[in-house]
């Protein structure tokens, strides 16, 4: 901390500035991400709540199974975003047993993803009738296709 102060302290008014402006842009640009990532999550709910039209005791017994679902799908992402930005970028420059592992890595990621979808369908399976469930698999990519499409919308790319 002391070392941050004394280099604060060092450099020039204009180098603090930029220093602070970057730093203002990088927090508002993270805020910014979690609040979009929080309203996306919001209108998702909505989206499947009306497409499967849940009953009250099916909503209380199916939100805390699809909850626990997106928190871990969300933590084998980033383990794969980790992998990939911090590896593959590099691959020109990895070396045949690191290349190996990496691909391990990678196997093993989609591997627990696909057990954490199987465990999640036979949860639903416990607590939906399977039309609903094939509802909601429709639904989430739904979804997901609306979207992409709103997005390429807004960047002028839009079909």
């Amino acid at each position: 901390m002391i070392l941050i102060i004394y280099t604060l302290k060092t450099l020039t008014m204009n180098k603090r500035v930029l220093i602070f402006c970057t730093l203002m842009f990088a927090t508002l640009t993270i805020h910014a991400q979690g609040h979009m990532r929080e309203h996306i999550k919001t209108l998702k709910v909505g989206f499947i709540t009306e497409r499967i039209n849940l009953s009250s005791e099916e909503a209380q017994q199916f939100w805390p199974i699809y909850n626990d679902h997106e928190e871990t799908l969300e933590r084998i992402r980033k383990k794969e975003r980790f992998e990939l930005n911090s590896n593959i970028s590099n691959a020109q420059n990895l070396s045949n047993i690191e290349s190996e592992a990496l691909l391990d890595n990678i196997v093993a990621l989609q591997k627990e993803k696909l057990k954490a979808e199987e465990n999640f369908l036979l949860k639903m399976r416990k607590v939906l009738p399977a039309k609903k469930v094939l509802l909601l698999l429709k639904a989430e990519e739904d979804f997901k296709k609306q979207i992409l499409h709103q997005y390429r919308k807004r960047k002028g790319g839009g079909r």
